[in-house]
């Protein structure tokens, strides 16, 4: 892969090919982000879905939500909640092996975002497709497989997120990704092999909606990533200062307030140092999926373009 964009935090935030987001903006040195776990989905229980399809949808979109100030797209190897359950989505075997049929569909949104100038953060595990693992041995070779396939593919615009929501319940029979020190492990895990097949990758994981995360799993990553899905606009702040002391870029990549209250809380964040992340769950994630660029969402959208712009 030729690769256009490069990631990377700097003193100032984060940077693409070196240059400070929104430079001049009110988010300078932030990452404004919307989840589209599903753009890549696929259920191998049905045939009625046409998943290459689906993906193609999202692709054609990806330049208006770049020009409503989107600098990144959370992907997953297990997608996310469809609105229904009992789909089967993971770019992962049970032992921890990758499908390069579903990871096709991965590659090609990697590379138009890239030609767009726009970051991925590509999660690995979601609680629902946990169960196709049985053993703590292929969770963590899942990890190096998925770390090495970015190395293979030398993809510059992406950072991993290792689990979403990690002490969620439905990683119960997980204790290796539920827990505070599992994670620790899996994040370092990840970087170790990111430090011999990908120098520069960043890797964090994803905590509750509570807007926290556990110390030692914040320390170990170099990134923290928080959800806002159940937090009170008032506990906002607080929530990130909460984080400040840690001295890394504090990001929220999934927050399902929409509309009036979604642009409110874009602003909270950016206002209080934080990047933001949209997550509009019965527009992007539950099916029938939709993508249509700022149309999903024209206040926030609005208001994304505002903070982004100088």
């Amino acid at each position: 892969m030729s690769a256009r964009t490069r990631l990377e935090i700097g003193t100032d935030g984060w940077r693409i090919n070196g240059d400070v987001t929104y430079a001049g903006a009110e988010a300078e040195g932030l990452l404004m982000n919307v989840r589209m776990v599903n753009a890549t989905f696929e259920d191998s229980g049905r045939d009625d879905f046409d998943a290459d399809a689906n993906t193609d949808r999202f692709i054609a979109q990806i330049p208006d939500y770049r020009d409503h100030g989107i600098r990144a797209f959370t992907l997953c190897l297990q997608g996310g909640m469809p609105g229904y359950e009992g789909a089967i989505n993971s770019a992962f075997e049970g032992d921890g092996s990758l499908r390069r049929d579903y990871l096709e569909r991965v590659d090609r949104v990697i590379r138009a975002s890239d030609e767009a100038g726009v970051a991925v953060i590509l999660g690995f595990f979601y609680q629902r497709q946990m169960g196709i693992f049985t053993d703590p041995d292929d969770v963590r070779a899942a990890v190096v497989n998925g770390v090495r396939w970015i190395a293979e593919n030398g993809y510059t615009n992406v950072a991993v997120e290792v689990a979403n929501e990690y002490a969620h319940h439905g990683f119960v029979n997980h204790q290796i990704v539920k827990s505070d020190e599992g994670q620790v492990e899996l994040v370092k895990l990840a970087k170790e092999t990111a430090d011999r097949e990908a120098p520069g990758l960043l890797i964090s994981t994803a905590g509750m909606g509570s807007g926290r995360l556990g110390e030692s799993v914040a320390e170990a990553c170099d990134f923290v990533i928080i959800h806002f899905n159940n937090t009170d606009m008032a506990d906002v702040p607080e929530r990130i200062a909460a984080l400040k002391h840690l001295g890394k870029p504090i990001m929220c990549n999934e927050d399902t307030k929409v509309g009036n209250r979604g642009a409110e809380v874009a602003s909270l964040c950016v206002e209080n140092g934080c990047s933001w992340g949209l997550m509009h769950m019965k527009v992007n994630q539950h099916d029938p999926f939709a993508f249509d660029g700022a149309a999903d969402d024209p206040a926030v959208y609005g208001r994304l373009k505002e903070l982004t712009t100088p």
